[in-house]
């Protein structure tokens, strides 16, 4: 009987790494983001089934963070977050500008911060003194 091959992986399909990686929640949801540009590969578009290779660098575009990253390592399977970490490398400059879209967002004032929740008593014979009720 053979022995399954144990060596490591040198490529590998580019969702299902980034999927492994944890920067998607799904193989699909990769899948989608490539088809939409929002994953370049050495500043190209790509397909989902592309290859990706340690040292090839990634270009991402998830929510509203911008990565540009570097592959270390390759995984067949989504493991627990510090292992997904150790497969990429950030730039110095994608993560200061990350950290600075991070603060930015914190500043904005959110809209649902201006709404508090039921009018108070106080407030309800404001608005109906307001509408004439």
């Amino acid at each position: 009987m053979k022995e399954p091959n144990k060596t490591l992986l040198d490529k590998m399909r580019l969702d299902k790494w980034l999927w492994a990686a944890r920067f998607f929640k799904t193989r699909s949801l990769a899948t989608q983001a490539i088809e939409q540009g929002r994953v370049n590969l050495a500043g190209e578009r790509v397909k989902p089934a592309r290859e990706v290779r340690p040292g090839d660098r990634l270009n991402l575009h998830v929510g509203d963070s911008d990565w540009t990253i570097t592959v270390r390592a390759l995984s067949m399977q989504r493991g627990p977050a510090p292992v997904a970490q150790a497969l990429y490398e950030e730039d110095a400059a994608s993560h200061a500008r990350r950290q600075q879209q991070v603060s930015e967002r914190e500043l904005a004032a959110s809209p649902a911060a201006a709404i508090k929740g039921r009018p108070t008593k106080r407030d309800r014979r404001l608005i109906h003194r307001f509408t004439d009720e």
